[in-house]
Formats: structure tokens, C-alpha cells, sequence
């Protein structure tokens, strides 16, 4: 069985995605029950997992993700299905304990295809030190890949998304681009060695920045997936506080500027600036650059607040674990618009380090 069949050209990773304008009408409508005062993170503030208190010293981080590929070696598209589903429990702080599959696989495929998906996502379990648990299947027409993780956190350690505070630095721990990269890839346009990076990237854990992170005061973090660096941006600042970003500072995979210029964009990333665009002011951005931070990312960084104080020395941590991290911007009083993006001549007097 050819394994390049497991190519999803539809839109593979994190752009596979329901727009985030679409999601959030439809999770309007639900019906809530009585709140449960030991669920202290729910859907309400589309944070990255739900955490839910049982005991006064544990709570525990519950996630699930789950999509078509976006490269075709099916041992590479287990690797980063995994590690992005085990993301979201390092953006909130947690350690991972359990990991279930969810497989989506055709009945009249060569299951060494399945096995070597299976295999790549079994790996990366075990580097997050969790135990992979189980799991469940279905025959599908299309190839689907993801995790259910389970992990742990002290309830009064919990990294949420929206608590960030004015005056704190942004430091994002991964290059941005993936999606565009992977488009150009599926049409045989990315530039030569840009794929090596962008798959090096989407299979880093965030394990290890949030090991670094655990050494400081973090006030809110979450990781940077399908509805692109600013639409996370746009969910941390919660319609309570405003930002500013130096796009020189954001750190962009090799290639992926060329590859916007050339309009090989994705579906995924014109939802995002549907959606996140109103609340957003670009000030001397090239196009190609507004459209990597609209970009969805598969498996991609943590984006943290942090008191600008601390910010410096853990950069230096991330940077010595090997991340291209960088300080991107800070968190304001709010102002209209929410987010500025400076490019040349930035106003914000953040200075790329």
C-alpha cells in the first residue's frame, strides 16, 4: 500500500480546525447545568484543557485532540498528533499521567500504515513520561490520528489562559509558519529543507519549556494551535486588556515568508482573520507577515505572561534547552484597537534579544 495515500491534501494538522467564529455559536447554544464549583476550568474561557479539583493539593487536566495528516510518513504524523494533544496540558501547567488513541483508519489499508502512526504517537507518550492507556478505533474513509491525555496540576498552580496582567512581558517558545509550509509542501513548493524545520518544530514536546517555566511566576499561558498566534492572543486578552507586539521580534520558520508572498495560504488562516481581524491594528506589516501570524499552527508553541522582571532569564532557560524563543510583546491596560503589531520603526520599545 502506498503510504503517500495517507496525505490528507484537504487540510491536514491544526487547519482542520472549525473556525473559531463558527465553534463559538455553536457552544453558545448549549445548555449549562448547575456549576460545579470544582470545575475551575471549563469551555466558558476556551482555554487549552479542562481542569476539574479533587482534592485540595490535586486537579486534574483532561485534553483530547485529534486530525488528518499533514505529512505523509505515517510515523512523522503519529510524532506531531501526539505532541500536539499533549500540549495543552503543559499550557496549563500540568504533567502528563495518561494518554488514550482515537484512530480513525480505512478497513482495506495495510495496517503497518496504522501501526507506524500508532507507533510515533506511542513514543512521544512515553518522552512526556505518561502511560499510554488504551484507546479506540473506527473504520473511517480518511485517515484520523489524536490522544485523550489525562494529566495532573495543583489547583492553585493552574497556567489559565485569560490572567495575564499590564506590564507583562510575551515570550512565544516556537517559530511560526507551519501551516503555510505544510500547504506549500502538499503542492511541492516549499523550499528546500523547510519541511525538516517545520516537522522538527511540530515534534518538539512543550514538555521542556514548561519545565523552565515551572521555575517562575507564570500569570497565563496557552499553546499556540488552529486558530493562529493572534487568535490565542486575542482569547488571552479576554476583552479585559490590550497588547503590543514587535513583529520583528516573532520568531518565523525558514522559508515560510517566501512561501506567504506566493499566496500559499491556507482556508484556515483566512477564518482566522475573519474572525480574530476587527480587534487587530498592523503598523508597517508586509502581507506576508500578517499572514504568519494568522497562520494555524499544528503542534506549535507556548505563548506566556509573565512579569517583564523575570522575562530575560527565562528566555535564557528556553534558549538553552534549544527553543527560538523570543520576547514578542507586552500586555497593556486595555485600549482600542486589542492588539497593535508594529513592524519597522516599532513603537513598543521591545528590543528583539
Amino acid at each position: 500500500m502506498d503510504t503517500e495515500k495517507i496525505t490528507f491534501c484537504k487540510g491536514g494538522g491544526c487547519t482542520a480546525k472549525l473556525g473559531a467564529q463558527a465553534l463559538n455559536r455553536v457552544l453558545s447554544l448549549l445548555p449549562k447545568g448547575e456549576k460545579d464549583p470544582d470545575l475551575l476550568i471549563g469551555y466558558s474561557s476556551r482555554d487549552d484543557a479542562a481542569v476539574y479539583r479533587l482534592t485540595e493539593d490535586i486537579a486534574f487536566v483532561q485534553t483530547l485532540d485529534f486530525f488528518p495528516p499533514m505529512v505523509s510518513d505515517p510515523y512523522t504524523f503519529g510524532q506531531i498528533a501526539a505532541t500536539n494533544a499533549l500540549s495543552d496540558i503543559y499550557a496549563m501547567g500540568g504533567t502528563v499521567k495518561t494518554a488514550l488513541n482515537i484512530v480513525c483508519f480505512p478497513e482495506k489499508w495495510d495496517l503497518n500504515i496504522l501501526g507506524e502512526i500508532l507507533r510515533g504517537g506511542s513514543e512521544k507518550v512515553i518522552e512526556a513520561g505518561g502511560s499510554l492507556a488504551g484507546g479506540h478505533s473506527i473504520a473511517d474513509a480518511d485517515v484520523k490520528y489524536g490522544l485523550s491525555v489525562t494529566g495532573i496540576v495543583h489547583p492553585d498552580h493552574i497556567w489559565a489562559n485569560n490572567t495575564g496582567h499590564p506590564g507583562d512581558a510575551l515570550i512565544l517558545t516556537k517559530a511560526l509558519g507551519v501551516g503555510i509550509l505544510c500547504t506549500a509542501d502538499r503542492v511541492d513548493q516549499a523550499p528546500p529543507g523547510a519541511m525538516d524545520a517545520a516537522v522538527r518544530s511540530m515534534t518538539t514536546l512543550n514538555k521542556y519549556a514548561a519545565q523552565c517555566c515551572s521555575h517562575y511566576d507564570i500569570h497565563a499561558c496557552t499553546d499556540v494551535t488552529g486558530f493562529s498566534f493572534l487568535g490565542h492572543l486575542h482569547e488571552m486578552m479576554d476583552g479585559r486588556l490590550s497588547c503590543r507586539v514587535n513583529a520583528d521580534c516573532v520568531p518565523v520558520l525558514p522559508g515560510a515568508a517566501a512561501c506567504a508572498d506566493e499566496f500559499l495560504l491556507t482556508a484556515a488562516g483566512q477564518r482566522n482573520r475573519n474572525h480574530v481581524g476587527e480587534f487587530v491594528r498592523f503598523e508597517n506589516i508586509p502581507f506576508s507577515m500578517e499572514e504568519i501570524l494568522f497562520d494555524p499552527q499544528t503542534s506549535g508553541g507556548l505563548l506566556i505572561a509573565l512579569d517583564a522582571e523575570d522575562a530575560p532569564a527565562l528566555l535564557e532557560e528556553l534558549r538553552q534547552t534549544g527553543l527560538p524563543a523570543r520576547i514578542v510583546g507586552e500586555i497593556t491596560e486595555k485600549t482600542d484597537p486589542e492588539i497593535t503589531v508594529y513592524g519597522s520603526g516599532n513603537k513598543t520599545g521591545i528590543v528583539c534579544e
